[in-house]
């Protein structure tokens, strides 16, 4: 699908879909919890549709009672008689989350990946699994490419590094509450990212699981513990509303709606970049008032907020001055290598840009007269797309970009909510 946005002035408000973050962490809970579930305000997209999926290999079950509210079933036992295959789609949360679920059920399991998620480093749980001398094994048969496991994962103390994706550590804290003996989690530091696992510690606390910090790197997870059907509410997603708020920073005044100012999510670090860059931001009961001001380069750190990489760009493409993004380097290993790939698509524009293997460095300009010299490119990556429809919006001539149903991925209905401001987007099949 080719998408072409042209240029305009946004004006009303958005209600911000919910979290995918938490979605896949509710989803996973409820499907492990015997009994019902309800899940309310819930997006559906290709990542989430994933993890359904996949836990109704385990025995789940699912029914829509509205478009945004989802009754799961779980089995609450985690064994299969037969070797399962997953299709995790492209979403990285999806496998890393299922890896050590699924290596509970005493299977051979195979997870078929799509796009990049295949060279996408699992280091992390291959170490593991040969430590307990488990098959842990990449695959690529010609047809399918991902990552085979068998045997069960075994109760004891686990010792991760903190500096890479916070993904592992809440697939083990999904898993060893239900081994029959109790388990640590060490974090060496660095530890980025926290605040995801801090994310999946309150949504396991909401399904009656209990993991503590012993201390600031220690997670105690006691063992025998069992999955209690919640019915919960999934919050906005600050990863999405990052966007529209850098829409409504470069461009003119636009209501975010939907959001909790208190939430524990990352992502949350978008309204404190953009106030520090000198954008106009006012919080209100359920979200944000954006609004232009005069913006300027800053240093960064995403350490703890890598998904906000791309949106930052586009802002600091207008802002006075060279701003730095650091910690950044786990930007390269997403659905694309979103450093090289947010340069690439900067440099059509005439924004001059540098990098190293963990920063990011863009020149911006308040005043310059944009325009893409040729066909933009997604890299099948849904947060380029949305990052380079919001620059659309300020440029001097309409932009093409392809691969633009990578948003499906997280985010369906984007266009239309870009389209709901008076932004002007046309959509077309593309062979």
């Amino acid at each position: 699908m080719r998408a072409k946005i042209y240029p305009g002035i946004p004006r009303g408000e958005v209600k911000i879909p919910a979290s995918k973050s938490m979605a896949h962490r509710a989803v996973i809970c409820a499907a492990l919890a015997a009994g019902q579930s309800t899940l309310s305000n819930l997006t559906l997209s290709n990542d989430i549709h994933a993890t359904i999926a996949g836990m109704r290999q385990l025995g789940a079950s699912e029914n829509w009672l509205a478009a945004d509210k989802l009754q799961l079933s779980g089995a609450g036992q985690l064994q299969a008689d037969k070797p399962l295959t997953v299709d995790c789609g492209e979403s990285g949360s999806t496998l890393r989350f299922f890896i050590p679920i699924f290596a509970l059920c005493g299977e051979r399991v195979r997870f078929i990946c799509h796009g990049r998620l295949p060279q996408r480093p699992q280091t992390v749980y291959q170490e593991i699994f040969a430590a307990q001398n488990l098959h842990f094994a990449s695959f690529d048969d010609g047809k399918n490419a991902g990552w085979e496991i068998a045997g069960s994962l075994r109760p004891g103390a686990y010792s991760l590094k903190g500096n890479v994706s916070s993904q592992f550590i809440s697939g083990l804290l999904f898993a060893l509450p239900l081994l029959p003996g109790n388990s640590t989690i060490t974090i060496e530091p660095p530890f980025e990212s926290r605040s995801y696992v801090e994310l999946t510690l309150s949504m396991l606390q909401k399904f009656g699981i209990s993991a503590n910090w012993q201390d600031e790197y220690t997670l105690a997870i006691p063992g025998s513990q069992t999955y209690q059907p919640a019915d919960v509410s999934i919050e906005g997603d600050f990863s999405q509303l990052a966007f529209f708020a850098v829409l409504g920073a470069i461009n003119s005044e636009i209501t975010l709606r939907g959001v909790d100012p208190n939430s524990a999510q990352g992502d949350r670090r978008i309204i404190e970049f953009i106030r520090h860059m000198g954008g106009h931001i006012t919080q209100n009961m359920d979200g944000y008032i954006v609004a232009p001001g005069n913006l300027q380069a800053a240093a960064l750190d995403l350490s703890d907020c890598p998904d906000l990489g791309p949106a930052l760009s586009v802002l600091a493409a207008r802002a006075k001055g060279t701003t730095r993004f650091y910690n950044a380097g786990r930007l390269r290993i997403k659905e694309s290598d979103r450093i090289a790939d947010v340069e690439a698509e900067l440099a059509r524009f005439g924004i001059t840009t540098h990098s190293t293997a963990d920063e990011l460095f863009i020149s911006g300009n308040p005043t310059a007269n944009l325009i893409a010299n040729e066909l933009c490119a997604a890299h099948n990556d849904h947060r380029i797309v949305m990052a380079l429809a919001v620059l659309a919006t300020i440029c001097s001539q309409p932009v093409l970009i392809e691969q633009a149903e990578a948003i499906n991925k997280s985010y369906p209905r984007f266009f239309k909510d870009l389209q709901n401001l008076g932004i002007k987007v046309e959509l077309s099949d593309v062979n």
